[in-house]
């Protein structure tokens, strides 16, 4: 094996590495590609409604204690790689259970398969950040991320436009295929995140258990930099949950493939212009990212549902919500990178970990109740929901103006030394 050190070569990986992984994301879409496959097949609309909801807390409750276990291990590389190939696989199932199965067990079959899809991915999840923390340079981490999601958006935004060509319905067939080129995206992912020299960790011997691992959220009363970041991402939910009710509304004007076509063709569209853009500015200021892109989430979602609540007539046309769900989408974007970017900057090595595992645990806990609250809230009025969730992005916003500049934070200013003591 090579003893180059960490550099650009690196760089490259990891960037090919997120762009497989992320255009793998956007083609398996619970709220898009999955739903839409599951009616095909017959799915009862109650496991449908699984989908979103274990796909986003499977990923995430699991986080404290694997943060907790990777302590033990120096090199972290392997473990990546390794739930790469897992998610990978648990696509590849799901599309021959698509194919084979229907109603029901097709429904059963992809909730289990989602399941394990996602504790794959939450073991991901921790490692990749701490592996890029230690490769890549503060100042190129957002910008990482950036290229990573503006590739993977362009590419999705070609392969939908090959998908939805025609004036007919496509098959489900076509949308397996969608599912098997996601799983080999993964793979690859895989196969080059496998060269990237990674530099060891500080280890923690001590003996694992599940009570200990969780009992790292104690860092939420303990640590006020962490509470309040915390805090504005669980509000900033708002942004996530919406997206679907943006969908929903363009469905019930029209169901044809060429409005959902325009939906993954928006969400990709705002991927590719925005993610760079927000990827360079989180470079500069992630905190201004945050405040950014949470004050556009929050007046597009207030906007649009306040316009279907109490003037419904002026946007009668299915082809407003596509629009609407391409600037949401270019909002949840930023905050998804001004966070991230955040969270890499405030903390160094295990403390890093420590903090990626219990934001991601803590927020996931909130997401399940959340989702079914919006779910409650829905069988009343999908503008509403999105209006209350545009009211909880601006609170997020106003949480978030307390959070220290990241400059600031990475010195050693009150509220940072108050949270390493």
């Amino acid at each position: 094996m090579s003893s180059r050190a960490p550099g650009s070569v690196d760089f490259l990986l990891i960037l090919v590495s997120l762009v497989l992984t992320k255009l793998g994301d956007l083609l398996i879409n619970p709220k898009t590609v999955l739903a839409w496959l599951g009616a095909s097949a017959g799915v009862p609309a109650s496991l449908i409604a699984c989908l979103v909801p274990i796909r986003e807390s499977g990923s995430m409750v699991p986080q404290s204690a694997i943060g907790s276990w990777l302590r033990r291990f120096p090199l972290r590389r392997s473990i990546w790689v390794s739930g790469s190939v897992a998610q990978g696989l648990c696509v590849v199932a799901m599309a021959l259970a698509l194919l084979i199965l229907e109603g029901q067990p097709a429904g059963l079959a992809l909730v289990c398969l989602l399941s394990v899809f996602s504790i794959a991915r939450a073991f991901c999840s921790v490692t990749i950040k701490d592996i890029q923390g230690k490769t890549v340079p503060k100042g190129q981490r957002g910008r990482l991320s950036g290229w990573a999601s503006t590739i993977a958006g362009a590419a999705t935004a070609v392969i939908t436009v090959i998908f939805f060509m025609g004036e007919r319905e496509p098959a489900l067939l076509l949308y397996v295929t969608l599912l098997m080129i996601a799983a080999v995206a993964w793979f690859c992912a895989a196969t080059a995140f496998h060269y990237v020299r990674e530099p060891p960790s500080a280890v923690d011997n001590a003996r694992f258990s599940a009570v200990a691992a969780f009992s790292n959220l104690h860092l939420l009363w303990t640590d006020p930099l962490l509470r309040r970041f915390v805090l504005a991402r669980c509000l900033f939910l708002g942004s996530a949950l919406a997206a679907p009710f943006f969908t929903l509304l363009a469905f019930q004007q029209s169901e044809s493939a060429w409005l959902f076509g325009s939906i993954m063709l928006a969400s990709s569209i705002a991927s590719l212009v925005s993610a760079n853009f927000w990827g360079r500015l989180s470079d500069r200021s992630s905190k201004a990212v945050i405040l950014s892109a949470g004050t556009t989430a929050s007046a597009t979602c207030l906007l649009f549902g306040g316009l279907n609540v109490f003037l419904p007539d002026l946007i009668s046309s299915a082809w407003f919500y596509p629009v609407g769900f391409f600037v949401l989408s270019i909002a949840h974007a930023g905050i998804r990178l001004g966070r991230s970017t955040y969270l890499l900057d405030i903390a160094e090595g295990n403390q890093r970990t420590d903090y990626v595992s219990v934001s991601n645990t803590f927020v996931g806990l909130v997401l399940l109740p959340a989702g079914a609250v919006t779910a409650l809230t829905s069988m009343l009025s999908s503008g509403a929901v999105i209006m209350l969730l545009g009211t909880l992005a601006a609170a997020g916003v106003w949480v978030a103006r307390g959070l220290p500049d990241v400059s600031e934070a990475t010195k050693e200013t009150p509220i940072m030394t108050a949270s390493r003591k």
